[in-house]
């Protein structure tokens, strides 16, 4: 089954000077035989790295190879919805860092999948407690 490949795993990929690079890279080929994909949302993070370029967005996702070709779904929204609103019902409780919604719709997305490969482990689990997560 995919896993999805968060926005800090996929910048470390597309900054050459990523002091996490080699960590990234070799977790995303140890994962490679399930499948990597990312959320829409990533898609639009990563814009500037590429010029706001779709185009070489796309073709830099086909050499990695990282599916950019799983659609959003309703259940993601109405996932999001609810991690959300969890979300901020904490926040406000504890006082537990601000997210931006940007976590909230990818972490929505990965929960329909085998999990989520990122360097921001806290943050996702702060918000989807059991989505599966893997850290390079």
């Amino acid at each position: 089954m995919v896993w999805v490949v968060d926005t800090s795993v996929v910048l470390d990929l597309v900054v050459a000077s990523s002091p996490w690079r080699t960590a990234s890279l070799a977790c995303l080929q140890q994962h490679l035989p399930d499948g990597l994909c990312v959320c829409p949302v990533t898609f639009v993070e990563v814009g500037p790295a590429f010029g706001g370029n779709a185009q070489a967005a796309e073709a830099f996702f086909q050499i990695v190879p990282i599916s950019t070709s799983e659609p959003w779904i309703s259940a993601d929204t109405e996932l999001a919805h609810r991690l959300w609103n969890d979300h901020q019902v904490r926040r406000k409780a504890v006082q537990i860092p601000k997210r931006p919604v940007a976590d909230v719709l990818i972490a929505a997305f990965a929960s329909r999948f085998q999990g989520i490969i990122t360097r921001n482990a806290a943050d996702f689990r702060n918000i989807a407690p059991t989505l599966t997560i893997v850290e390079p």
